[in-house]
């Protein structure tokens, strides 16, 4: 079984890529749930639905996020009445969450509703949520606090970062499939998601981070810069604004005590042996997944 942290698109490319090469269903991405929120009474998880929303084929390649096929006439109407429609939410999206608020509601856990909305979608990978306790990932900037989807989206992730706080994780616990999954991987895979805001808060739960380090030997991380730039998002401006290198030799620096392997792409190639010098296995492929052949060939990699 491959076990695979995962925070948003990055994760949602690489496991579509790995499904390509081996059984989905011995496939688990144990997924970030800092950027969760309630709005208008209703419990969103972004990256448990972008995941799980690629995965069933069903994502809005157009706009990066949300179904394909989306209409706005909710959010329209609510825009005229006055009320908070800044976060959009499509009349299709919003099916999903008053589902999983509905079942939160009755009793279920994250966990559990996401496998229900899983098996109604046919996705065949299984997704966990780290924990089923409520984190939050929230920004100290230049204008002040801001939660994450504040500073996402309401500020276009466009304001200076002076720290990064995920508030709950020490108190949270991780589901038992999720520690389950990581104790019985043969191999675990960090996905090219934003090491600061999707990974780091699912490291910051319970015992994870000492877990993988224990498991290190068995841990390939893939690089989410490609020549110091991120693919989508903010990750190397936010790495430069905390102080961290914004190349692939910084996400080494980042990973370097929990990962043994570092997966880069071709364009970092001479950064190969700065990141070797930190202990770390280094692959050079295609990382950038712009057609089925070069994900394929990303994802032969990770689990060679």
């Amino acid at each position: 079984m491959i076990t695979v942290l995962s925070g948003g698109v990055g994760a949602a490319r690489l496991i579509r890529a790995l499904n390509l090469v081996t059984d989905p269903r011995d496939i688990t991405a144990v997924v970030n749930v800092g950027d969760d929120l309630v709005l208008h009474g209703l419990t969103i998880c972004p990256d448990l639905d972008t995941i799980s929303y690629t995965l069933a084929g069903l994502n809005n390649d157009e706009l990066g996020w949300g179904l394909a096929g989306e209409t706005w006439r909710v959010m329209e109407e609510l825009a005229r009445l006055g009320g908070a429609a800044w976060f959009a939410l499509g009349d299709r999206d919003l099916a999903t969450h008053l589902y999983r608020t509905q079942r939160l509601f009755e009793g279920a856990t994250k966990t559990e509703v996401t496998h229900e909305l899983c098996e109604r979608w046919g996705v065949r990978t299984r997704l966990l949520p780290v924990t089923n306790d409520p984190i939050a990932t929230t920004f100290d900037t230049e204008i002040g606090p801001l939660s994450f989807q504040d500073y996402f989206v309401r500020h276009h992730h466009d304001v200076v970062v002076n720290a990064i706080t995920v508030q709950g994780a020490l108190t949270a616990t991780v589901t038992d499939e999720a520690l389950s999954a990581l104790e019985q991987s043969s191999r675990i895979v960090i996905a090219p998601s934003n090491p600061l805001i999707s990974i780091d808060p699912i490291l910051q739960v319970g015992n994870v981070r000492e877990l993988l380090a224990s498991r290190r030997r068995d841990v390939v991380a893939v690089s989410p810069l490609v020549n110091g730039a991120a693919l989508k998002g903010p990750a190397d401006r936010l790495m430069r604004e905390l102080g961290h290198n914004a190349t692939s030799v910084g996400i080494a620096d980042f990973y370097q005590d929990l990962a043994g392997t570092l997966v880069i792409d071709q364009a970092d190639r001479e950064l190969a042996t700065q990141i070797e010098s930190r202990g770390m296995k280094v692959h050079v492929t295609t990382t950038i997944m712009a057609n089925p052949d070069d994900a394929r060939r990303l994802a032969t990699v990770v689990l060679a």
